[in-house]
């Protein structure tokens, strides 16, 4: 009963190695998020030669390299996130400040007018404004920001599609070579 609970400990500790050899040993196909099974018997050596066929095949047919277009959706989304934080960052004041300076402006003619006190009438104005300014200040900022989000999903739904497009070819390929493809 000892050497039975000896192998089995041994095995249990061996397991946690396993994900990682996985890893290392992970095919072309692998990576790509595709499984691939050899109808056929094919050799681990025949499949790799087949897989880097399909994928140059692939390329070729849909004209995109998944691994090109992995690393520019992530230029994308780290563009379109200094964008949204360079916008939010941007200060509403200058919208606020030509806003109070208008109401400034048009309170004194209305001061003068009603009270004939330009100075009391250009107060009330300036803060006027000054809220219109932030309130235009900040919608411009909430419209700029759903328009750089809008772009990127729209630039990584695009993105996503070459690469369904070339899984789609690249399993033809490989279908075509008596494997059993699936993602």
């Amino acid at each position: 009963m000892r050497p039975m609970l000896a192998w089995m400990g041994a095995t249990l500790m061996a397991l946690p190695l396993l994900p990682a050899q996985l890893d290392a040993d992970q095919s072309l196909a692998g990576t790509l998020g595709l499984y691939v099974f050899p109808s056929n018997g094919q050799s681990p050596e025949q499949q790799s030669k087949d897989e880097a066929e399909c994928y140059q095949w692939a390329v070729n047919n849909v004209g995109a390299d998944p691994f090109e277009l992995q690393k520019q959706q992530a230029a994308d989304a780290q563009a379109a996130q200094a964008a949204s934080e360079q916008v939010a960052s941007q200060s509403a004041r200058g919208t606020g400040a030509r806003s109070a300076a208008r109401g400034a402006a048009a309170g004194a003619v209305v001061g003068e007018i009603a009270d004939d006190d330009a100075g009391k009438g250009a107060a009330y104005g300036a803060a006027a404004g000054a809220v219109v300014g932030r309130r235009r200040g900040r919608a411009e900022k909430e419209q700029a920001q759903a328009d750089i989000a809008a772009q990127s999903s729209q630039n990584q739904a695009a993105s996503q599609a070459q690469i369904d497009g070339f899984k789609k070819a690249f399993s033809a390929c490989l279908e075509g070579k008596q494997y059993i493809a699936k993602f």
